[in-house]
């Protein structure tokens, strides 16, 4: 008896394997820093969608909740479930806006991104406004809120100063320098690491940069809901940002040339006391050892190497922060090279 072999059976064969497209990064990043604002979030998120999806830009809706005390992580996990362009990121604990901006920063992938409020105070109307200008040529076009439907003694007043008081020591002149609602390009905020109130000066740090900056007006809503985070105290961290920027803007790459001449004009003040005191001395034999002009000479000698000393350490420092990062000291707009007969 036997046995046929059975038929052999052909496995199918597997389909060749496609990669896996990357996803393509947005067109444009709207980035919101949030704070305990669960009531008008899903309000802010409709509003955002009303205008960008008619612009036919591939957008995301980067929402920073910077730990917030009321409901506004879990509204916004709500949220997410049901709008595919919102990219919700929730930090640990409240850092702070400019710390939430960052972290925006971070976490979006368009090529132009706009910041704005999450209290409806900035109007998501205006955002086409502020990239239709970004389309003329300029790297940032901040709002100015020239209607602004804010108290006049608690916010009003203190803001006109600082807006004149930023413009004139950093030499950007802007009307509303506190205006949320900003667009950038990507290039201009990849080199900036924001810290304390930083965000504010944005286009001075861009500036620094050698960005081109522009300005449009836009509009401003009474606030709906809940109550304004802003205090007396910030009034104080913004003056002190200022100084840093007003510094980064003059010396950032060259530290030695306020403190080396500081420096130089302590010990200078110092020796040519000491000098005339040394003449009073041998030559008019007077006494000087009780005199103050000697404790004077002694203290700016003193201040004088150390202010050089401190220079010195500083520039030092600048330069291993350029080098270790491969950061140059300029920055090239664009490269334009001619073809060659051949």
């Amino acid at each position: 008896m036997t046995v046929e072999p059975l038929p052999k059976v052909q496995a199918a064969s597997a389909p060749p394997h496609e990669p896996m497209s990357e996803p393509q990064c947005p067109e444009v990043s709207v980035v919101v820093p949030l704070f305990n604002e669960a009531e008008s979030l899903p309000l802010l998120v409709e509003q955002l969608l009303v205008n960008m999806r008619p612009l036919r830009k591939s957008f995301e809706l980067v929402l920073v909740d910077d730990g917030s005390s009321d409901a506004t992580a879990t509204v916004l996990r709500q949220l997410a479930q049901a709008t595919p362009e919102l990219v919700a990121v929730l930090l640990r604990r409240n850092y702070g806006q400019t710390a939430a901006m960052a972290a925006g920063f971070d976490a979006s992938g368009g090529a132009v991104i706009v910041t704005l409020d999450g209290d409806l105070q900035n109007d998501p109307a205006d955002i086409p406004l502020l990239l239709n200008q970004l389309e003329e040529g300029f790297d940032l076009v901040s709002g100015w809120r020239h209607q602004r439907q804010d108290g006049a003694l608690d916010r009003l007043l203190p803001s006109r100063i600082a807006n004149l008081l930023i413009a004139r020591v950093t030499g950007v002149r802007l009307h509303d320098y506190g205006c949320s609602l900003k667009a950038y390009r990507r290039e201009v905020v990849a080199d900036m690491n924001l810290y304390g109130e930083l965000h504010r000066f944005l286009p001075a740090l861009a500036s620094i940069e050698g960005a081109r900056i522009s300005e449009v007006k836009v509009q401003h809503h009474p606030r709906r809901f809940g109550h304004s985070k802003y205090g007396l105290d910030r009034t104080f961290r913004v003056l002190m940002d200022l100084l840093t920027v007003a510094f980064m803007k003059r010396f950032l790459t060259r530290p030695m040339h306020v403190f080396g001449l500081g420096g130089l004009a302590g010990i200078g003040a110092g020796l040519g006391i000491a000098g005339y005191l040394t003449f009073s001395k041998l030559l008019l034999h007077e006494d000087i050892g009780n005199r103050p002009l000697l404790m004077v000479a002694v203290l700016a000698i003193v201040t004088g190497v150390q202010l050089f000393c401190f220079g010195l350490l500083a520039e030092l420092q600048m330069r291993t922060y350029h080098e270790s990062q491969g950061r140059p000291i300029y920055r090239v707009r664009a490269t334009v090279r001619g073809n060659l007969a051949r």
